[in-house]
């Protein structure tokens, strides 16, 4: 499917008469008046109407398969490429698939439709799908975002954890990411720090809908169960190590949660909270660390807040049914209670590259409305 862009899109002029010149008709005409012709389609985009910038990244998608529980790379890799549209001169964000799976990229098309198709402020916007891309394989157009993820950040903060005002600002915006794709029927089950992406004004979008599924509103009354083996082992809640592990709509929700909580923290940390000690983790080294020991925590010395405590336990809750669900975690006091321009400003700086000071959280009450997702 291939579909125009705004921006890019063909656009047509109207004559007009000139100024003060009434336009007579003969009489017939004024009985009856002829359809106006229909306006000239607007022309489909094509890969091959952008020209090449720069990499932004590659990625693959993997599946545990168990038993024996080994690491494959399945459906298609992907990389992403910023590109100039070579007419208007916009900057797009083109992500390329390779070794295409028919039926995934379906169910990636519909997530996109529901969840990325018009802008949004919490998800990177998905322009056009285009029938191939650079390299003979399908393409997405997508907003450009020019600060990066949120791990580029860290990365350039030389890996050290976002203060607390700054990581209370960017765990709202995710929230809200998570909330507006949730509450149109998608579950994203790849959530993690290479996930959100940034800008220079601040905004963190949800990105990546490789492992996403629709869990919801596919049908009056149906009951959706989907796999939730496919996404990053690092970022796997317990219950997806179970083998051919299913979810309904809320138990893969609850997946997302974990992975929301895991960024917390380790944004916070500046380091993976769960690291398995071999050079090369396997899905069974991940499952080892995740599933057979305490949930990962803030650490009990660490100089955090008792809210930054709370959100990080709530959202790694071994057992899905009692982890928080994002309509919860909006009002948890470490979102609520943030200083929100303090916050913001905080944030900002991190993605100039400008110096934030470590300092712990000025508490008031926030601000921000508790909107829909929508």
């Amino acid at each position: 499917m291939a579909c125009s862009v705004s921006g890019v899109a063909h656009q047509h002029r109207v004559s007009a008469a000139p100024h003060g010149m009434m336009m007579m008709r003969a009489p017939h005409e004024m009985m009856t008046r002829a359809a106006p012709p229909p306006p000239p389609p607007e022309p489909e985009l094509d890969a091959s109407d952008f020209d090449w910038i720069g990499d932004l990244g590659q990625g693959g998608f993997a599946k545990a398969f168990s038993p024996p529980t080994i690491f494959v790379w399945i459906r298609h890799c992907a990389k992403v490429i910023k590109v100039r549209h070579r007419h208007t001169g916009e900057v797009f964000a083109l992500k390329e698939a390779f070794n295409p799976c028919h039926d995934a990229d379906a169910e990636e098309a519909e997530v996109l439709r529901r969840a990325a198709w018009g802008p949004s402020p919490h998800i990177v916007r998905c322009y056009a799908l285009l029938p191939a891309g650079h390299d003979g394989g399908p393409a997405s157009l997508l907003e450009f975002m020019d600060a990066g993820s949120l791990r580029d950040v860290l990365r350039r903060r030389g890996w050290r954890g976002f203060p607390e005002p700054a990581l209370a600002e960017a765990a709202s915006r995710c929230l809200l990411g998570l909330a507006q794709l949730h509450s149109r029927g998608v579950a994203h089950l790849d959530v993690k720090p290479d996930n959100f992406l940034a800008d220079a004004r601040g905004d963190v979008k949800i990105n990546d809908f490789n492992a996403s599924r629709v869990v919801a509103g596919r049908g009056a009354g149906e009951s959706v169960l989907v796999e939730t083996t496919m996404g990053t082992a690092a970022y796997f809640s317990p219950e997806r190590f179970e083998p051919r592990a299913r979810a309904d709509s809320r138990g893969a929700m609850a997946a997302d949660v974990w992975g929301l909580g895991l960024t917390v923290l380790e944004h916070f940390l500046g380091r993976r909270p769960v690291v398995p000690q071999v050079e090369v983790p396997k899905a069974e080294d991940w499952k080892q660390v995740i599933c057979n020991r305490e949930a990962p925590a803030v650490p009990e010395d660490a100089e955090a807040s008792a809210e930054l405590h709370g959100f990080v336990a709530a959202c790694l809750h071994k057992d899905p049914a009692r982890r928080a669900r994002v309509p919860h975690l909006l009002r948890h006091p470490f979102v609520t209670q943030r200083d929100v321009e303090a916050s913001s400003r905080a944030l900002h700086q991190l993605y100039r590259g400008e110096p934030v000071g470590d300092v712990k959280v000025g508490r008031r009450q926030a601000s921000m409305q508790l909107q829909s997702a929508d």
